[in-house]
């Protein structure tokens, strides 16, 4: 069992397309949670850091119960990247790269991301905290942050082993000809341990004490854009919860400008309702003014859950479960244009819109062959024959592989 499996800190998650105030809930949350006597950290894995500004504080213990972790990338990425980055920088100055240059180069784009899902899984195994919360970045970088532990995994199982024979086959040869560093043991222990701690990231994010709160406000492309990233979360795993609808216009004393704002906006709530039931939806009302500072946010978390139980259990499912002779995933929103299926060898293949999970099945299944696919009421349906599989191991997809609609 991982460090990960053995510390229970209800971890949540904020995403929505920038812009629709997910900063704001998501220190609203934490701030309310601080205030009901649970220990809280609230982090941020979006390069912008505005959690600080949100809080107008300095990062640390913020408010009795509250600290605030704002990620220090230079000293992490030494830390938990070290090995591999002086390896990166020194074969880079062999072959003439001067060492200015060397250094900018191995300071990898996505670097800052990576660390604060390395730091967030620290942070749950610390066993310091009640409730973890985290501001993500905007909704595309989120999702292919969270799809990066399992792609990784994917291509480490794959590459890591015939790499290491590769390197020492032809590390003489290398060494003696081209003068260029080999991958040494160190090297490749620190590129396992980092995989190691994503898998430990993904299993914390997955895991029963794990979920994700969409943000949006009543526009229609926002809207639209929600439904793509619930569908794109679920297909890899990770749970959402509730939906948080921001910047609602009320409805009374309304003026004729602000009333064709009101019925546009429950037009369009009333259709999020619709489209992610049955997740809560929960509304907060346009305000007055910016709520900055602890009190202030305090009282926006108290309006947005209401009676509600913010940080209890999620109060769904995992999206992708295993039976004898079954897989079934949740894919709310999509329909049979939007999925693709297929089976590679022990892996199956499954594509919802631009975003594709690569899963490997558990031996049971790995063995039989695929006896029918139905995508129904949002739940993909994968069923598996009883008898064993026939031929190759490495198959490809075809037309029986596909989901079906009925």
């Amino acid at each position: 069992m991982s460090k990960a499996a053995e510390v229970s800190p209800r971890v949540l998650l904020f995403t929505g397309k920038g812009g629709v105030g997910k900063t704001t809930a998501a220190a609203a949350t934490a701030t309310l949670a601080a205030r009901r006597g649970l220990k809280t950290l609230v982090v941020s894995t979006d390069t912008a850091h505005s959690l600080a500004d949100a809080l107008a504080v300095e990062p640390g213990e913020v408010a009795p119960g509250l600290h605030l972790h704002q990620v220090d990338t230079q000293k992490s990425l030494e830390r938990h990247w070290g090995e591999l980055r002086d390896y990166a920088r020194g074969l880079l100055t062999e072959l003439g790269l001067d060492e200015i240059t060397s250094e900018e180069i191995t300071v990898l784009p996505g670097a800052e991301e990576i660390i604060a899902l390395l730091e967030l899984r620290e942070h749950a195994q610390s066993g310091a905290w009640d409730v973890i919360v985290v501001d993500c970045a905007p909704t595309a970088e989120t999702l292919r942050l969270l799809a990066l532990p399992e792609a990784l995994d994917w291509h480490v199982n794959r590459l890591l082993p015939v790499g290491r024979r590769i390197m020492k086959l032809a590390a003489p040869f290398v060494r003696g000809v081209a003068r260029v560093s080999t991958l040494g043991d160190e090297v490749v222990g620190a590129g396992e341990r980092l995989h190691r701690a994503l898998l430990e990231v993904r299993e914390l994010l997955t895991g029963d004490g794990a979920s994700v709160r969409l943000v949006l406000t009543p526009e229609a492309v926002v809207l639209a854009e929600a439904r793509r990233t619930l569908t794109s979360l679920n297909l890899y795993g990770y749970r959402v919860d509730a939906v948080i609808a921001n910047r609602v216009f009320p409805a009374g004393g309304a003026d004729e400008w602000r009333a064709q704002w009101v019925n546009a906006q429950t037009r369009l709530l009333a259709e999020a309702e619709e489209s992610f039931a049955p997740l809560p939806l929960h509304v907060v009302p346009y305000l007055p003014a910016e709520p900055v500072g602890a009190d202030a946010l305090a009282a926006v978390g108290e309006r947005l859950y209401g009676e509600a139980d913010p940080f209890g259990p999620p109060g769904v499912r995992p999206p992708l479960r295993l039976s004898a002779d079954e897989l079934e995933l949740d894919l709310p929103g999509a329909d049979r244009g939007d999925v693709d299926l297929a089976r590679k060898g022990d892996e199956l293949i499954v594509t919802a819109g631009p975003y594709r999970r690569i899963l490997a099945l558990p031996v049971a299944l790995a063995r039989r062959e695929i006896g029918g696919a139905v995508l129904r009421d949002g739940v993909l349906r994968v069923r598996f024959s009883s008898g064993a599989r026939s031929g190759a191991t490495s198959g490809a997809s075809g037309h029986d592989d596909r989901p079906a609609a009925t």
